[in-house]
């Protein structure tokens, strides 16, 4: 994310955030994913699980392989992975196309079995990540940000979501993991004030809102 400016205009004309400049699947995962609304526990498990395997690198890095993710962790299906052995663990550590981290492969497996019985004892993971949310934290509404200062890396309600998840078992769920990914599942809002996909956005976040908190 650019440190000086918030925006900055496309050959296209529109307005967008300044941190999906420079590369063509940046501006495809702006345009058409981050901020935007998620309420399927599998793809929420999978961005718990692909911002976890983010950490120390880039997204740009997680986004370009993400295919290679899918695949080796068949399509994130939390019932199938929740049942991988050492003999896959074993495997994907030699698989190249994704982040070869011991760690980080044995939290993705765990974090499927802890999202099997959190679905059991909660009704869904939708539902948990979404009560996190500032709305229904701290009762204040999400405020556009202006500026890259406007943004902090984590929050209060990133901090509790973190040790919620924690408590109940995940892995690699840090406070600043789990902020990335409220931003990406449209939990937050943070596009920048003028850009072309934050009306958007926002108007698909109020509808699930109140979906999840009913």
């Amino acid at each position: 994310m650019s440190k000086h400016k918030a925006l900055f205009v496309g050959d296209d004309g529109k307005s967008r955030c300044s941190w999906c400049t420079g590369d063509s699947e940046y501006l495809r995962y702006h345009d058409t994913e981050w901020g935007m609304p998620v309420v399927n526990d599998k793809l929420i498990y999978e961005k718990i699980c692909l911002e976890g395997f983010q950490s120390g690198l880039s997204w740009l890095t997680i986004l370009r392989k993400r295919p290679a993710f899918r695949l080796a962790f068949k399509n994130f299906e939390p019932a199938v992975v929740a049942k991988f052995t050492n003999r896959d663990i074993e495997r994907l550590l030699k698989n190249a196309g994704i982040v070869r981290h011991r760690g980080k492969i044995e939290a993705t497996i765990q974090n499927a079995k802890m999202t099997l019985q959190l679905q059991s004892e909660f009704g869904s993971l939708a539902r948990f990540m979404w009560s996190f949310c500032p709305e229904n934290q701290t009762k204040r509404s999400s405020k556009a940000p202006r500026s890259p200062r406007d943004i902090r890396s984590q929050t209060p309600e990133s901090e509790e979501l973190s040790k919620s998840l924690r408590k109940l078992g995940f892995n690699f769920v840090g406070a600043t993991t789990m902020y990335a990914a409220m931003q990406s599942l449209g939990v937050v809002n943070d596009h920048y004030l003028g850009c072309s996909q934050r009306e958007k956005c926002e108007t698909a976040r109020v509808k699930a809102l109140k979906k999840m908190l009913a």
